[in-house]
């Protein structure tokens, strides 16, 4: 282990399709007909924490919820958080507070009998909590969520971003704590130290080297993922260049880069570290 700092393990759980790179040219209406390949990564993804123990939290989309009821379960049986990522993995910056709202409802009517637990925490696909879709922090308030994890407090993102907001967890609102993804400033720039494609496409050295930049400045690293970054054999879709080596890129080193990790860094739930 490289320091003894508790940082938090984070899963967001959805399909390869749902993501937003792919949303120009697969529809939602076709999501059903197209092979959901969670089962074997979210469980290599299980077996992984065990043996690290490790506990995460895992922010399951409401459409998996319904598909997958069994594997949700699954998930807080061995010990680990139920969390929501909203429905339809819509952006908040694509919505609208009454679209969202349902969405939200929705999300959680099929989630929430599903867990023992109540779920207490959010996290907005594509990390779109933004400063022009702050009024979320309302709703979430409302439907009984306590924190939220969806603000990236970079700039140079094109989907998403919250500028000039602190690096550690914060009051969103009254009743509501933000808890951001992590970043380090660097030369007056904040870098994400934190997971997905960063993770992938970056040196393993680089991200344990901002992990450590991070936890010398006394802040726990905010680590996120998805089950089908450990799916290499997932189909390939004819995107532009940037948006298919995001994507793609380094998906067959994803599973040996995550054991280094646990190895080197002790992690744990969000709710652990709220409480």
């Amino acid at each position: 282990m490289y320091d003894s700092m508790t940082n938090i393990l984070t899963v967001d759980v959805e399909a390869y399709f749902c993501v937003k790179n792919l949303s120009s040219i697969i529809s939602r209406d076709s999501w059903d007909s197209l092979p959901l390949r969670l089962e074997s990564p979210l469980r290599r993804l299980l077996d992984l924490f065990d043996e690290y123990r490790c506990e995460a939290t895992f922010f399951v989309l409401g459409w998996v919820a319904e598909r997958l009821p069994a594997l949700v379960q699954e998930i807080e049986n061995r010990g680990h958080e139920i969390a929501t990522h909203g429905y339809e993995h819509r952006p908040l910056t694509e919505t609208n507070p009454r679209s969202f709202e349902e969405d939200l409802r929705r999300a959680l009517s099929v989630t929430q009998p599903l867990v023992k637990q109540p779920i207490r925490g959010f996290r907005a696909p594509s990390f779109t909590v933004t400063p022009s879709t702050s009024w979320a922090f309302e709703i979430l308030e409302r439907y009984g969520i306590r924190y939220d994890s969806s603000v990236f407090p970079i700039t140079f993102h094109p989907d998403y971003g919250f500028p000039d907001v602190p690096l550690t967890r914060y009051p969103a609102a009254k009743n509501l704590t933000e808890v951001p993804i992590s970043c380090i400033d660097i030369a007056g720039k904040r870098l994400p130290c934190t997971g997905g494609a960063y993770f992938r496409i970056l040196p393993y050295s680089w991200s344990r080297f901002l992990f450590r930049k991070c936890i010398a400045a006394g802040r726990p690293v905010v680590f996120y993922l998805h089950p089908w970054e450990l799916d290499p054999g997932q189909p390939r879709y004819p995107l532009p260049y940037l948006k298919r080596w995001r994507h793609y890129c380094n998906l067959d080193k994803t599973e040996l880069r995550l054991t280094r990790l646990l190895q080197d860094f002790s992690f744990t739930s969000i709710r652990k570290i709220l409480t």
